[in-house]
């Protein structure tokens, strides 16, 4: 995909024309369309990504993820496992810790405190990436 398909891609998940994003980032829409065949120059390219918060290599096609900060495959992979720790750390207590009853708890609290963890592990992975990845690295 290049440069050109990938800004046109945005632009409909934004639901804007190509017109109104060379008007917002003080282009014409000729430079636009020139990047089917050659590549942007460089401020030209900050400017778009900027514009929808996407790195610059994402635009160029060096990478699938929008930000920085996206979960890669092996971060999914490293949350899987974590959340395969925690569900057998938490059988391993029988009906919970915080059970008062000590009775099992249903299907449908499993699989919710299931869900929440999930998203809660993917919410920390995110924060962490944003915190410590080094400036060189970002954006």
């Amino acid at each position: 995909m290049t440069v050109f398909e990938r800004v046109k891609k945005l632009c409909q998940e934004r639901g804007i024309t190509l017109q109104t994003l060379a008007e917002k980032t003080n282009m014409s829409i000729n430079s636009l369309y020139k990047w089917k065949t050659s590549k942007p120059s460089i401020d030209k390219l900050e400017a778009v990504a900027d514009f929808f918060d996407v790195s610059t290599d994402y635009l160029l096609g060096r990478d699938d993820n929008k930000k920085y900060y996206d979960l890669t495959d092996k971060d999914e992979r490293d949350i899987q496992k974590e959340l395969e720790n925690m569900i057998k750390d938490l059988s391993n207590g029988g009906a919970l810790a915080f059970s008062k009853d000590g009775s099992e708890m249903s299907e449908v609290t499993r699989e919710a405190l299931i869900i929440s963890l999930e998203n809660s592990l993917r919410i920390a992975k995110i924060e962490a990436k944003k915190k410590f990845t080094p400036n060189k690295y970002r954006d």
